[in-house]
C-alpha cells in the first residue's frame, strides 16, 4: 500500500513538471509572438497611426538589417516611440534604439550627433543616412536612400512651352517637383536646344506638355538617350488652338514616338459621364478608372485619376520595343478632331468617335547591349501632373508611380499616405448646451434613478 502511495505522488509530482513546463512553453511562445508580432488596430478614419503601403512593401522585402538610432532628449522619447516602434512592429530585421545625448555625450559626438537634436540616422550594412525629421516620409526616405544608393535625379525639359516647375500657380510643376524630391529624387531642369543632348546624371528625363515644336537636334537627343537605354516621360497635350491657347502638332516628337509604338492621336478626348461636374469641372477632364496590368498600376485598383484636355493614343509592339497600355477613359467619352472649333465652344459631333480610349502607355527599347534596357511613358495629357489637378484623387500617386518605374524602382510603387484630414467637431450652442446638461446633470440624474429603483425592488 505504502509502495503504491509513493507511486501516485511520483506520477502526481511528474505530471505537474510536465505540465508547469508546458504552460512555460505556451507562455513563452505567446510572448515571443506577441514581440515579434505586435499587431495593433487603427481606428481613425485616415489611418493616422498605420504605416503606410509603401513603408511596408519596403519592409517586407528588406534582405539586410535596418538600425534606426534616435538620439534627443529622454522627454522626447515618446514621439519617437509613437511612430518609430511601428517600423519594428513591421519586421524582424528592422531595430530601433533610443539614445539620450544628456546621458551619453561622448558616444553621441562619436556617432555625429550635431544640433539641433533630435538627430535620427539609419543605417544599413555600411551606409549610414539621417532623416531630417520624426515623420514616416523622412524616415522611409532615408531606409531608400540607404537601399538604393547614389543619387537619382529627375530631369525636366524646358525652352519649348513645358509646364515650369518652379510655377506654383494652376498650370505649374512646383507641386510635383516637390513631391519627386519627397521620393528622395533630385531634380533639374535641361535646355535641348542649347546643347542637344542628355546628361550623364539624368537617371529620367520628364517632357512635361511642350506647347511648341521640339526641333530636330532636341527630338534626335531624346530618341537616342532612350535607344542608349536612358528612361524618358513623355506628356504631350490635345493640339488645341483656341484662342490665346496654340499647342503645336510637335510631329517630330510624335513620329519618334509612333516608331516605338506609341501614337498620339490628333484629338481631343472628351467625357460625357458627368463625374467630372462634381469636381466643378467639364467634359475636358477625362476620368479614369480602368488600369491595364502593369507595375505603374496595379496599385491604382478603384482609385479615380483624372486627366485635363487629353488626346488619345494607339499603342503597338514596334521592332525593338515592347508596349503595354496603362489605363483607358470610360465608354462615356468621345474623341473630336475639332481642335480649332469656331467661338472656342468645343461642343460634341455625331462624327466623333466613341470611347473607351487609351491615355497612357509605357514600353521598354531593347538596346542589344547586355543588362541595358530603354524605359518610356506616355500620357496622354500633362495636365494631370500639374498642381490645379496633381491632388485629384490618385493623380499624384501615379506621377510617383511612373518615375519608379522609369528608375527601375518598382517596389516602391504603391499608394502613399493621403494628408490627415480635419476631424474637429463643429457644434453650434444649442448642441453645446443639449451636451452640457445631459452630462452634467442628466447622465448623474439617470444613474440615481436605476439607483433607487433597484433599492426600492430589493428593500
Amino acid at each position: 500500500m505504502a509502495a503504491e502511495t509513493g507511486k501516485r505522488r511520483v506520477a502526481t509530482l511528474a505530471s505537474a513538471v510536465v505540465y508547469s513546463i508546458i504552460i512555460v512553453l505556451i507562455l513563452g511562445g505567446l510572448n515571443f509572438l506577441a514581440n515579434r508580432y505586435n499587431k495593433s488596430y487603427d481606428s481613425t478614419v485616415n489611418k493616422k497611426f498605420t504605416l503606410s503601403d509603401q513603408t511596408e512593401k519596403i519592409a517586407k522585402n528588406l534582405k539586410q538589417d535596418v538600425k534606426i538610432t534616435y538620439w534627443g532628449q529622454s522627454s522626447g522619447f515618446q514621439p519617437a516611440h509613437d511612430l518609430l516602434d511601428r517600423y519594428a512592429d513591421l519586421s524582424h530585421k528592422i531595430d530601433v534604439e533610443y539614445q539620450d545625448v544628456d546621458k551619453k555625450r561622448t558616444e553621441a559626438l562619436a556617432a555625429g550627433v550635431k544640433n539641433p537634436i533630435p538627430n535620427i540616422f539609419v543605417e544599413v550594412g555600411n551606409k549610414k543616412e539621417e532623416a531630417k525629421s520624426l515623420t514616416e516620409e523622412d524616415i522611409t526616405g532615408a531606409i531608400v536612400r540607404d537601399l538604393k544608393g547614389g543619387d537619382r535625379k529627375v530631369c525636366f525639359t524646358v525652352g519649348s512651352g513645358e509646364a515650369d516647375t518652379d510655377n506654383t500657380e494652376r498650370d505649374g510643376l512646383s507641386a510635383a517637383k516637390q513631391d519627386t524630391e519627397k521620393s528622395n529624387y533630385k531634380t533639374d531642369v535641361i535646355r535641348l536646344l542649347i546643347k542637344p543632348e542628355i546628361p550623364m546624371d539624368c537617371t529620367i528625363v520628364v517632357v512635361p506638355g511642350p506647347s511648341h515644336d521640339f526641333l530636330a537636334p532636341e527630338v534626335m537627343a531624346l530618341k537616342d538617350y532612350v535607344e542608349d537605354g536612358g528612361r524618358l516621360l513623355v506628356m504631350l497635350d490635345a493640339p488645341l488652338k483656341v484662342g490665346q491657347l496654340n499647342i503645336s502638332d510637335n510631329d517630330a516628337l510624335v513620329d519618334v514616338l509612333k516608331s516605338w509604338g506609341v501614337t498620339p492621336e490628333k484629338n481631343l478626348v472628351l467625357d460625357l459621364s458627368g463625374v467630372g461636374q462634381l469636381y466643378g469641372v467639364g467634359p475636358e477632364l477625362a476620368v479614369v478608372m480602368s488600369y491595364d496590368s502593369h507595375a505603374i498600376v496595379n496599385d491604382m485598383k478603384n482609385v479615380w485619376t483624372g486627366f485635363p484636355f487629353p488626346r488619345s493614343l494607339t499603342v503597338m509592339n514596334g521592332d525593338k520595343t515592347k508596349v503595354d497600355k496603362l489605363f483607358e477613359t470610360t465608354e462615356d467619352s468621345l474623341a473630336t478632331t475639332d481642335l480649332s472649333p469656331k467661338g472656342g465652344a468645343i461642343t460634341p459631333s455625331k462624327n466623333d468617335k466613341k470611347g473607351p480610349f487609351t491615355l497612357g502607355a509605357a514600353g521598354t527599347y531593347t538596346t542589344g547591349k547586355e543588362g541595358v534596357t530603354g524605359r518610356f511613358v506616355v500620357v496622354g495629357s500633362s495636365g494631370f501632373a500639374t498642381n490645379g489637378f496633381i491632388s485629384f484623387n490618385g493623380n499624384r500617386d501615379l506621377f510617383l508611380n511612373m518615375l519608379n518605374w522609369l528608375s527601375s524602382d518598382e517596389d516602391l510603387i504603391s499608394i502613399r499616405p493621403k494628408q490627415p484630414t480635419d476631424s474637429q467637431l463643429n457644434m453650434n450652442q444649442r448642441q453645446v448646451n443639449v451636451m452640457f446638461y445631459s452630462s452634467v446633470f442628466g447622465l448623474p440624474l439617470l444613474i440615481l434613478v436605476i439607483g433607487g429603483s433597484v433599492w426600492w425592488k430589493r428593500r
